[in-house]
């Protein structure tokens, strides 16, 4: 076990924590930083050494939580679903089991938070005030991370689970799905409050129409969602629209 380590579980063990429930702040992220960086603690260097052990720990907790999302991932790459344990988690991460379950009660919540916290860091539309532009950032970088990152592994091993256990099918729907559905339609809303495209249109239809085929190709037909694939895409939506093709990216 790293020192870093020792210093997270020494922290859990002192009964704190950064949250009560790793639930209620994966989706954000929880920091600013990423899964790579975790927690910075009080950089403020005022308040007392009170407060200055305060977010010490906090920040050991927090380096703790991102250890285990990142080692769940990791054994879900490497073993597949079945091979993702709670005991195989903590052995990775380098904390103890019951620190785990302080925060999650299962693996399926532990990879739902750390698939939401990629999602949030990875799959934020750009903003150019461009939606031709936006369209052929964004579909690229979604079908890569669909289908070919780490994350992506995540994704098509929680759709997956969904279809044969109801309970986590509705949580999955409602925490991940919905949440990245309205990543899918934020180049749409813009363009829309832009003036680009009309007040009246229907988002959630000209969404599925635009990104639908990834989805298709990733989890059912796993045939290959390249550059082509996905500038395709983009400019049928924009001369269904009226709106001129981008020009093809130089080299």
């Amino acid at each position: 076990m790293t020192p870093a380590a020792h210093a997270a579980e020494a922290s859990d063990h002192g009964g704190t924590g950064g949250t009560s429930s790793a639930g209620g702040t994966s989706g954000t992220g929880g920091t600013s930083g990423t899964r790579r960086t975790g927690g910075t603690g009080d950089a403020s260097g005022t308040g007392g050494s009170g407060r200055r052990h305060h977010g010490n720990r906090h920040g050991r907790s927090e380096q703790a939580r991102l250890a285990v999302l990142e080692a769940a991932d990791g054994l879900l790459v490497e073993k597949g679903f079945a091979g993702v344990t709670m005991e195989g988690i903590a052995v990775r991460a380098g904390v103890a089991k019951q620190t785990i379950y302080r925060w999650w009660s299962t693996k399926t919540e532990i990879l739902t938070d750390a698939f939401l916290q990629d999602a949030a860091e990875d799959l934020t539309p750009s903003d150019s005030g461009d939606i031709a532009l936006d369209l052929r950032d964004y579909l690229p970088r979604l079908a890569w991370f669909l289908g070919e990152s780490d994350p992506g592994a995540v994704f098509r091993a929680l759709i997956a689970q969904a279809q044969h256990d109801p309970a986590f099918a509705q949580d999955f729907r409602s925490r991940c799905l919905d949440a990245q559905r309205r990543r899918d339609r934020l180049p749409l809303e813009r363009a829309v409050h832009r003036g680009q495209l009309p007040a009246g249109l229907d988002l959630a239809a000209e969404t599925d129409q635009l990104v639908g085929p990834l989805y298709y190709r990733v989890l059912v037909t796993d045939e290959p969602v390249g550059r082509g694939f996905t500038d395709g895409l983009v400019e049928a939506f924009l001369r269904r629209h009226g709106l001129t093709p981008p020009a093809a990216p130089a080299g």
